[in-house]
């Protein structure tokens, strides 16, 4: 398995970031790990490494629902930045609503996990988007 250089959790609950921050780190792949409180930052930061040419994040593990920009508006406004060939975006939620479901299928991502994030769930997050992948390879 090839080590991560970033990834971006965008959620807006400290303690979920604190323990998900933990147990990636704990995992010792990544060099940086770095969280926005909701999708509005975390445009924002895609932005700014855009405007920047700082790497963007090889991997977005995205909360759903979020005040001020929830998950599903961050997907419709991250889909205009043309990086979704180069960042992998996990969704976690708490919620098995169908609207939810419905919303994420219809919104291209298929991408999900329940939360709370787990050894094992990250790992084979890993393991499907990243043990064969070139996302983030540098020549």
């Amino acid at each position: 398995m090839r080590k991560l250089k970033n990834i971006l959790l965008i959620e807006d609950d400290q303690v979920t970031n604190y323990i998900n921050k933990k147990l990636i780190n704990r995992i010792n792949l990544l060099y940086q790990v770095d969280n926005c409180p909701n999708g509005f930052e975390g445009l924002n930061y895609m932005k700014n490494c855009l405007a920047s040419n700082a790497p963007v994040p090889q991997l977005i593990l995205l909360d759903i629902n979020m005040p001020v920009m929830d998950g599903f508006e961050f997907l419709e406004e991250f889909q205009k930045l043309n990086l979704s060939e180069k960042v992998i975006i996990v969704m976690l939620t708490t919620s098995s609503h169908i609207r939810d479901m419905d919303k994420l299928f219809q919104s291209g991502n298929s991408h999900l996990i329940a939360k709370p994030l787990t050894e094992e769930k990250f790992i084979s997050i890993l393991d499907k988007y990243f043990n064969n992948h070139s996302y983030g390879q540098t020549a």
